[in-house]
């Protein structure tokens, strides 16, 4: 397996640790998480624990100090070579998506109220955006928020959220005027146990099973106003400025899945027999592998690049949807393949490769649908 060239000695020390914790913290519970339907809170806390949180908050606050965000690339691809995409949606979305929030728009005294517990994963953190008739488009959010006195009431609801069950700390995206599709989006912050705050159901999911999902509702949620997150009327901004983030950690995690899927069934295919001889010797196993290693090996080569760019705050927005695009695509193609030289036993949950199949299938809906993806790619072209 090509790991990335992007990274030093310290980030591969860091992912040796990140490997040894999930094969004896992890791995033996994992099946009984995915038929739970949830992560224990308590693996959020071990992560704090071990550093894997919070890489970007500062040390004062208990963080790990550091913005070079190949810490979380490496946590990104160590959980998708495990199979075990509903901890990575939970982990990387509290580290990637969810933290720099918090990092850019909190004042002082939210940074003092949140940090600590966001980086030692007391505190879990989530976003919600999607609403049951919006999808990706965010500009149609009808949640509303109305100020009264020091306080903001919230009203609507909110589906498909990750960490939904076991967050505490909720980035809600709300109207807070609605004479503006745009310019009248702001984000508050909702606690656990705020009157009126309610969550539905964990979802039941084709993949993922082991992370939360749900919908979560407001009903005359009084939210103080102390909770408000960076300026009002500036939520588009700040949610489209973190998407390209957003995007570039599903690309990581989805190739990191898809050469997982390689590494499995390469073992299989040199251990399992037909017809007298293992089916790796066979020329159409060969040659269908050869073609999905090419596949994943120049996925690499575009992953390392994107990320390298990011590192210098030079990745675009359209280089983000071309990685996340690309890669939830060939993660598709490659966890169909392998499951297929794996015959029935890839069928199996038992088998790892069954799993990705399953848990693969959202990476081209989630963070923008693969369509929004081309829509932005398509857009740059300026073609008239």
């Amino acid at each position: 397996m090509q790991l990335g060239t992007t990274y030093d000695e310290e980030h591969e020390a860091f992912r040796k640790v990140v490997r040894t914790w999930l094969e004896r913290e992890i791995a033996p519970h994992w099946m009984d998480w995915e038929r739970a339907g949830i992560l224990p809170r308590s693996v959020f806390a071990d992560a704090g624990r071990n550093g894997f949180l919070g890489f970007a908050i500062p040390e004062e606050y208990g963080g790990g100090g550091t913005d070079d965000f190949r810490f979380n690339a490496v946590l990104a691809e160590e959980i998708g070579h495990a199979g075990m995409l509903s901890l990575s949606s939970g982990l990387n979305l509290h580290n990637d998506i969810t933290t720099p929030y918090f990092l850019e728009y909190c004042t002082d005294e939210q940074r003092r109220r949140w940090l600590p517990g966001i980086a030692s994963g007391e505190l879990i953190t989530a976003v919600a955006m999607t609403e049951p008739g919006t999808g990706s488009d965010l500009a149609g959010i009808t949640t509303r928020a109305v100020r009264d006195g020091d306080d903001y009431v919230v009203n609507g609801s909110k589906t498909f959220i990750t960490n939904g069950i076991n967050s505490d700390l909720i980035i809600v995206a709300v109207r807070t005027d609605t004479s503006s599709r745009h310019g009248g989006l702001s984000l508050v912050v909702v606690e656990r146990g705020m009157p009126g705050f309610e969550r539905g159901r964990n979802l039941e999911k084709l993949g993922q099973h082991a992370q939360d999902t749900a919908e979560l509702f407001f009903t005359d949620v009084r939210v103080p106003r102390g909770n408000l997150l960076g300026e009002e009327g500036r939520a588009f901004e700040y949610l489209v400025a973190n998407l390209a983030q957003e995007r570039l950690t599903i690309a990581i995690n989805s190739l990191a899945l898809a050469e997982g899927c390689i590494a499995w069934t390469v073992d299989y295919v040199r251990t399992r027999t037909a017809f007298g001889g293992p089916i790796g010797g066979f020329q159409a196993t060969r040659h269908r592998l050869a073609e999905l290693v090419t596949e994943v090996e120049v996925t690499r080569a575009y992953i390392d690049r994107c990320l390298s760019k990011h590192l210098t705050r030079d990745l675009s927005a359209v280089e983000a949807a071309q990685a996340k695009l690309w890669s939830t695509e060939v993660l598709g193609r490659v966890s169909d393949g392998c499951l297929q030289l794996f015959g029935g036993y890839g069928y199996m949950t038992e088998y790892p490769i069954a799993r990705a199949y399953a848990d693969a299938r959202v990476a081209r809906i989630y963070g923008g649908t693969n369509e929004i993806m081309k829509e932005i790619i398509g857009r740059d072209l300026a073609l008239g």
